[in-house]
């Protein structure tokens, strides 16, 4: 068969999705056919229930479109029966416009939609096309469910996209070893959920990992906080009280918004780091510490350096190994995976039957720039959870930036250094999506054929459906 026309968007995994036709006048077989071969479909008819149970077992449809009164087992009955073979089979009944109310009854029986009789085309198409899309959608978010079944840690770390793969690949080999580590990114991009997974997967892991966040104490606080003090060392220590390499002691250390850190601290870090050795605020007794230090900052720490802010001879003692967290809108392969992660955590916390995200939720949430990386996204995720009234949550239940930026013009963002074949396929995406899944139209613009796109699209799927292995772990 030849390419179809371009109206009806093709789930994933099936080039022609089958719709199985139901009635028992065979013109109005032939003619549905008609109309559902044009727009790309494979279409298979039966003119009684029980012959199409047997078709619907032998090569399953993605929807079942059936007259509701017909001789023997009528539209409801078949639509019970099929369910118990397919449970996630879309169902649009057809009925006269005098039994509208048998329609309804089969609505509240689970049928997606229904058409009256005369039907027109557009009608048809249109109800199709919706169940179809319904159909793609639920395979989409169960695929996203298993794979974050079977990927272990915080949603926070969870990513298929290569330069955060990277990212956990090179923590995987330095979580056992007692090399310091320096975490970089942007804030929200996850420092601290990382810094706990190395802990984890470090032979430390059944001692603590105790985080100091250097950019919310001042001086004489924070060096209080890191080493302790003795009874008497300032106004107010009328005891000795334990630092955090202290309580850290046999574990790790993880020092966040480490370039916050005035220069006295720095001194006294850098001490540590290089001797191993530190004495309380006060106090005259040398201790051993035994913690491996893992530090974080949001800042560009080689401009630190430039600025001041940071020591050098501090910069090369923390910067053994250093793990740079990408941010959210670098990596967007990544978005729908990281979504469905909040939306599993935030529905069990919220007891709210929640199974995903429609598409247009989906589209809203890619064309987000977020600033405010995978923290920003959580939240989103979180509020449309609580605020959701369908079991999917769809674009009003975003917050309201990300649903006006819908409106404004479509403009994709590139790294430098992102793979052309990347750059393709957020293109292409990003222009079907804008023609609302017209390959013709979209070709048109982007200036190849439809066969293009077609193409390109059958090799993201042997692509995204090929087995890979789970990039997984824990992180700010």
């Amino acid at each position: 068969m030849t390419e179809p026309s371009g109206g009806i968007a093709l789930p994933t995994g099936r080039a022609q999705p089958i719709v199985l036709v139901v009635d028992d006048e065979e013109a109005n077989r032939l003619t549905l056919e008609r109309i559902l071969v044009r727009e790309g479909l494979d279409v298979r008819h039966a003119a009684d229930g029980r012959t199409a149970l047997r078709r619907l077992r032998e090569d399953p449809p993605a929807v079942l479109l059936t007259d509701l009164k017909m001789p023997g087992m009528d539209g409801i009955e078949l639509m019970r029966a099929a369910r118990l073979i397919d449970p996630d089979l879309e169902v649009i009944v057809m009925t006269a416009f005098g039994t509208v109310e048998s329609a309804v009854e089969a609505m509240k029986e689970g049928a997606w939609d229904f058409v009256t009789k005369p039907f027109r085309r557009s009608d048809i198409v249109r109800a199709v096309r919706k169940a179809i899309e319904k159909r793609a959608l639920v395979a989409e978010n169960r695929a996203l469910k298993d794979e974050l079944a079977r990927a272990t840690g915080a949603a926070e770390l969870i990513g298929r996209a290569p330069a955060f793969r990277r990212v956990l690949e090179e923590a995987r080999q330095v979580a056992d070893s007692m090399a310091s580590v320096l975490i970089t990114g942007e804030s929200g991009t996850g420092k601290g959920v990382l810094a706990g997974w190395i802990h984890r997967a470090s032979p430390r892991r059944d001692r603590p990992m105790i985080t100091v966040n250097c950019a919310a104490l001042p001086e004489a606080l924070l060096e209080s906080e890191l080493f302790g003090h003795e009874a008497g060392a300032f106004t107010g220590a009328t005891g000795r009280r334990e630092g955090r390499f202290d309580l850290a002691r046999g574990g790790t250390l993880f020092l966040d918004e480490v370039t916050e850190m005035s220069p006295v601290v720095q001194v006294k870090l850098l001490r540590v780091l290089q001797e191993g050795e530190y004495e309380r605020v006060g106090g005259t007794r040398t201790l051993r510490a035994d913690v491996r230090v893992i530090a974080a900052t949001n800042r560009d720490p080689e401009r630190a350096m430039r600025e001041g802010r940071l020591r050098e001879d501090l910069f090369y003692r923390l910067n053994v190994v250093r793990l740079d967290l990408p941010p959210l809108r670098e990596r967007p392969e990544d978005i729908p995976l990281l979504a469905q992660a909040f939306v599993q955590r935030y529905a069990a916390r919220n007891r709210r039957p929640i199974r995903g995200l429609s598409r247009a939720a989906v589209d809203a949430l890619n064309r987000w720039p977020w600033p405010g990386n995978v923290r920003e996204l959580e939240n989103a995720i979180e509020r449309a959870v609580v605020l959701s009234r369908d079991d999917l949550i769809d674009v009003d239940d975003l917050p309201p930036a990300i649903r006006e930026h819908l409106d404004a013009p479509d403009r994709l963002v590139f790294a430098v250094g992102t793979p052309l074949k990347v750059v393709e396929r957020r293109m292409i995406e990003a222009t079907l999506r804008h023609t609302g899944g017209d390959k013709a139209l979209a070709a048109s613009l982007l200036g190849i054929t439809a066969r293009t796109i077609y193409r390109r699209e059958a090799e993201w799927r042997e692509h995204d459906e090929a087995p890979r292995p789970t990039a997984s772990a824990d992180g700010d």
